[in-house]
């Protein structure tokens, strides 16, 4: 018979004859698995995720709307001297308007600002923020978030709030801007 497609045999035969001898290779051990994932404390996450979703909601509830006076005082503030501050009888030293600035761009004023206000012994300042009516819609930094409200007067409140040298703070007059401002008292600077 000749060899070719017709009989795998002598193909078979020609392959070994070429190759020559063949001995076995040891075995191996096959190649380790890969490692299992680190356990996960899934009910810790959970929690975390339920605490934030609570704390969101809590901010939520805190926020401002257009119309809502800002207001706080501190207790070691005397009330009449508050009285003073929400009737605007007390004036300004300096004035800050974040009209036209995003959220990033206003934090980063209204931090330096107070910051230089106090650094100065600046007992009180004024702070613009708008009441929120107009839209930035064209710089994609609307001043409204998704639920309507004003972003950059919420974002004056929460900061202001957090600060330890602010004594009281209160919405303007209406002569004065109204919702749309509000007057601080900062506490004056630690003498050394």
């Amino acid at each position: 018979m000749a060899a070719g497609p017709d009989n795998p045999e002598d193909d078979l035969d020609l392959f070994r004859a070429a190759v020559g001898p063949v001995r076995k290779l040891p075995e191996t051990a096959p190649p380790p698995r890969a490692p299992k994932p680190k356990p996960r404390a899934r009910m810790a996450e959970r929690d975390e995720a339920a605490a934030r979703d609570e704390f969101r909601h809590a901010l939520d509830a805190s926020l401002l709307d257009t119309d809502d006076p800002l207001a706080y005082r501190r207790d070691a503030l005397p009330p009449r001297l508050y009285q003073r501050l929400k009737r605007g009888e007390i004036a300004a030293q300096e004035e800050l308007d974040l009209h036209g600035a995003g959220t990033r761009q206003a934090e980063a004023l209204l931090r330096d600002f107070l910051n230089g206000a106090r650094q100065h012994g600046v007992g009180c300042v004024r702070i613009i923020h708008g009441k929120g009516l107009r839209g930035q819609a064209s710089r994609g930094d609307a001043p409204f978030d998704g639920s309507g409200l004003p972003v950059l007067k919420n974002l004056v409140d929460r900061m202001l709030r957090q600060r330890a040298d602010i004594l009281a703070f209160h919405s303007t007059p209406p002569a004065q801007g109204g919702t749309g401002a509000v007057l601080v008292l900062l506490a004056p600077p630690k003498r050394r």
